[in-house]
């Protein structure tokens, strides 16, 4: 038969659609052309390929061969393509049989030699083939990866003539199984809340926003122990469900960081403050995630805030409302998610001593106000709590740690009962309430309510921000135990809007 049929995966975003690989060889001067929107590196694949068919011992007809990759319109990068290519030529040319090849999806790139190399993306085409009722091969470095989505029947194979030893049934590969894993892992430590002195605003600010799930601005003098504070976030929150995990390991095995080995801990990313727009958010001519997605189900760290561009900053927006960021670009859109914890730290002023009581700020009024500026009102509103760190007494910054300094564990204890609350009566995290779930889940009474309204009324608090506030207090309710709302948690919630209030008040 001079036609075969192999099917794989591509890649958009995080998803795999599904890639046919047909091959044809027929009579004419010998030639290999490949066709269907190919990136560069696919082109190349035919070089590789010819070399793998010939060092496995297999015959590389010389025919003319065209090969297609459909569907045509969906544009092919890597070289995840080489090894279903070359399989296509050998069933093509009758060296090995066809008629198995339908159940069967294959990826991996070939080396000269015939071996098989790691590939990224593995998990995403791992679980669209099982979706798609077909087995999978990848190659043997992508084992862990693939153990993942452990409902799916995976093969792993070192070489191309271990993959065509088991087309010719000479030597079945077999299914991989959780004792195939590597289990060697390197998990990153975490900052524990013991380490912190002081702080107790502070501290009961982070379980709040770990509890619901909330954006927190930090801002204060230098050396207050903001950086400090948001290292110990990841600590305070619950690992990765099942779901959360793969999701998140197919998203870093998409943007090419490989395998996530510590899959049940939560992503933290810190950016540096000269991030461009592509790298936080994502993008490119083949669009890959960026920073916001990276730390999809997780915490994204911004220190140093009014140092990033302005214009980079804005684009934050509007995930921080959906979850998700949309890449358009002249042929297609690529949507990824973006359900992040946006952590925040600052200087309140340029010089970074104002409110502090051991130096005098040095900047004056419009200095402040233009570094201020930096950050639009919009997306302040999109944060729901902002929150001064002042500088502790020498004395106490000394001390050694006192009972009265809980551990990441015993916090986390309480942020995983509230969060099952949270789960229990609404399926979701107060942050994530849409504006029509809070009269049904966060609901005031008329006293809580009338004093709320003159609060937003004097301070002059958009709607958004009025919104959040009590997203905040349903929050502090639940940790509280409470189903109803008062006017106690109202109050410490707005405690948390201190950047709300003019320049004016702030230099007083």
């Amino acid at each position: 038969m001079s036609l075969a049929v192999v099917h794989t995966r591509g890649r958009h975003g995080i998803d795999a659609p599904s890639v046919t690989v047909e091959v044809h060889l027929s009579n004419g001067l010998p030639s290999l052309n490949i066709v269907g929107l190919l990136e560069t590196a696919v082109r190349e694949s035919k070089d590789r390929v010819r070399s793998a068919i010939m060092n496995a011992g297999f015959e590389y007809p010389i025919r003319r061969i065209t090969i297609n990759l459909a569907p045509a319109d969906l544009p092919k990068e890597g070289g995840r393509f080489d090894l279903p290519i070359a399989l296509g030529i050998l069933a093509a040319s009758g060296q090995i049989p066809s008629d198995s090849l339908e159940q069967y999806e294959c990826l991996g790139e070939l080396a000269l030699s015939g071996e098989v190399r790691f590939v990224s993306a593995v998990l995403p085409a791992v679980i669209a083939s099982h979706k798609a009722g077909r087995k999978l091969i990848v190659p043997q470095s992508n084992a862990n990866e693939a153990l993942l989505y452990r409902e799916a029947e995976v093969f792993t194979a070192d070489s191309l003539l271990a993959v065509t030893g088991h087309f010719t049934a000479t030597k079945p590969l077999l299914p991989i199984n959780i004792m195939d894993a590597t289990t060697e892992q390197h998990l990153p430590t975490y900052q524990d809340l013991t380490e912190l002195r002081g702080q107790p605003q502070a501290r009961r600010a982070l379980e709040i926003a770990a509890t619901g799930g909330h954006g927190l601005l930090l801002f204060g003098p230098p050396g207050t122990g903001k950086t400090l504070l948001a290292s110990c976030m990841p600590g305070i929150l619950p690992p990765l469900t099942e779901l959360e995990a793969v999701e998140v390991s197919a998203i870093y095995s998409v943007a090419g960081y490989g395998f996530r080995q510590y899959s049940h801990l939560r992503p933290f990313r810190t950016p540096h403050h000269s991030a461009s727009g592509v790298a936080l958010v994502g993008g490119g001519s083949l669009p890959k995630p960026g920073e916001i997605t990276l730390a999809h189900h997780g915490v994204l760290f911004l220190d140093e805030l009014p140092e990033f561009d302005r214009r980079v900053l804005e684009m934050l927006r509007q995930p921080l409302e959906s979850g998700t960021i949309c890449i358009s670009r002249a042929a297609r859109q690529t949507i990824f998610p973006a359900r992040f914890q946006l952590l925040a730290a600052m200087n309140p002023c340029p010089c970074g001593y104002l409110g502090d009581k051991t130096h005098a700020c040095s900047c004056r009024p419009e200095q402040i106000q233009r570094y201020r500026r930096k950050l639009s009102g919009p997306l302040l509103d999109r944060i729901d709590m902002h929150l001064e760190v002042s500088r502790l007494p020498a004395s106490e910054l000394l001390d050694t740690p006192t009972d009265s300094e809980e551990s990441s564990a015993v916090v986390l204890a309480r942020v995983q009962s509230a969060r099952s609350c949270q789960y229990a009566r609404q399926g979701k995290l107060n942050s994530q309430l849409a504006t029509r779930d809070l009269e049904k889940h966060a609901s005031l009474k008329k006293p809580e309510k009338m004093r709320l309204i003159d609060i937003i009324e004097r301070l002059g608090l958009s709607a958004r921000a009025a919104h959040r506030i009590i997203r905040v207090a349903r929050t502090i309710a639940d940790l509280a135990g409470t189903s109803a709302i008062t006017m106690q948690h109202i109050a410490e919630a707005i405690s948390f809007r201190k950047l709300d209030r003019t320049i004016s008040d702030s230099c007083h």
